[in-house]
This record gives structure tokens, C-alpha cells and sequence, in this order.
């Protein structure tokens, strides 16, 4: 009998993370997942950390727990992020550092300790997370969508240093969803957003579930350092 696979899913008390973690334990995944807070109910068969993913000493410990007590992690899904929609003008450094701490320092954060994990067991999957507003170049969103782009282009680059440990990493940029990370926005802002995309609705989850599904499978081994935009941009 096939080995459960162990799934770490970061940022996962709300929104698209929340509703990775149901869609992979349905799937009979052993999965893993982390916020910065606790979640607002118990869930079954899921272990959960509290971890800030800038912290990398945080990190480094939960990774440390998670190879003591599963002896493995076959695949990551760095959910965790943050955004915020404003003229660059207006923008003070701190919500910058903010940004670009969690969407890029987080992400390479619990990839090189992933990668750590994955390099001795000679075997992993890696998505990444960066979005739409990298492709569209949308006003008000240059810090949130230089910190994506970022996350793409890390995940291009490390996509080939990890290819020798039988590793893939690639990313996903999701189109909007309706959750709390954009319920901040004006909705208009969102309204042209969608507009300048081919197809002209908000993203699902499961759309996202989908190219992880891809992304993620043992016969994608051939698959890696892409980017893939839903949505069509």
C-alpha cells in the first residue's frame, strides 16, 4: 500500500488555505498547515502550527517538529500572504517591509527548510503563490504585485537548483477570489481588474485546487519553474 503523503499548506485559518486543507484531507492527504493565530475550529486529523512564516527560527522549528514526527513532507503549498491596494505615493515603507516580508521573505522562508526536508528524501513538490496583478500591471497594486513577482521569479530560479534532488516547484497566480484579502479593495478597482482578464469572473478555490492538483501529481515530475495565471491575462 502507497504511503500517505504529507502536505504542509501554510496560511491556512481562512480563506483559499482554509479550503485547501478540507479539499486535500478529503483526498487523503496528511496535511499540515499554519497561521499566525489559532483556528477558529478543531478540525479532525489535522495538526496545526502557530507560525509566523517571517520568523525564520519559527519556521526552522515547525519543519524540525514535522520531520521528527512524520519522518517526511512531500509537498508545501505557500498559501500565506497579504495585500494591500494603494498609490505607491501614499504607501509608507512600513506596509512595504509588511508585504514584501510575508508574500516574499515567508515564502522562501519555509522553502529552504522544505527544501532542506525534501533534498534528503530526494523527493518533493513545491507551489507557490503569486497572482494575476503581476501580468495586468494594475494601478494601486505595484508593492503587492512587485512582492508576487518576486515569488515568481524565485520560484523560476530555485525550480532548477532543487531539480537534482527530484524536487519540482512551480507557482500559481490566482485571478481574484471573493475573501477577505481583496474585501478591503473598492469594487471597482476589482471590476477593472476582472475586466482586463479573458475570462470575466472571480476566481474559485477550486480553480486553485486545480492547477495544485497538476502541479502536485507524481507524474508531473516533468513539470517544473512554471508560473501558470488563471483566468487567461
Amino acid at each position: 500500500m502507497e504511503q500517505q503523503q504529507v502536505m504542509l499548506i501554510t496560511g491556512t485559518r481562512k480563506g483559499i488555505g482554509k479550503f485547501l486543507v478540507n479539499y486535500y484531507m478529503n483526498k487523503g492527504y496528511k496535511i499540515i498547515g499554519c497561521s499566525r493565530s489559532a483556528l477558529d475550529e478543531k478540525i479532525n486529523h489535522y495538526k496545526h502550527y502557530i507560525v509566523d512564516v517571517t520568523d525564520e527560527k519559527e519556521v526552522s522549528k515547525m519543519i524540525k517538529e514535522i520531520k521528527q514526527k512524520y519522518k517526511r513532507l512531500d509537498i508545501v503549498v505557500n498559501n500565506a500572504g497579504v495585500a494591500a491596494m494603494n498609490h505607491f505615493l501614499l504607501t509608507p515603507t512600513k506596509t512595504v517591509e509588511q508585504i514584501m516580508n510575508t508574500n516574499f521573505i515567508g515564502t522562501f522562508n519555509i522553502c529552504r527548510e522544505a527544501g532542506k526536508l525534501m533534498a534528503i528524501q530526494k523527493y518533493g513538490r513545491i507551489v507557490n503563490f503569486t497572482t494575476v496583478a503581476v501580468a495586468l500591471n494594475i494601478e494601486g497594486e505595484s508593492i503587492y504585485a512587485a512582492s508576487k513577482n518576486a515569488v515568481g521569479t524565485f520560484t523560476k530560479v530555485i525550480a532548477k537548483e532543487l531539480a537534482k534532488y527530484n524536487i519540482t516547484c512551480n507557482a500559481v497566480g490566482p485571478s481574484p477570489i471573493d475573501t477577505d484579502l481583496i474585501r478591503s479593495v473598492p469594487k471597482e478597482k476589482i471590476d477593472k481588474l476582472i475586466e482586463n482578464m479573458s475570462i470575466k469572473r472571480f476566481g474559485k478555490f477550486e480553480d486553485v485546487a486545480n492547477v495544485i492538483d497538476f502541479f502536485i501529481k507524481k507524474q508531473s515530475d516533468y513539470i517544473t519553474g512554471q508560473v501558470i495565471y488563471l483566468g487567461g491575462v
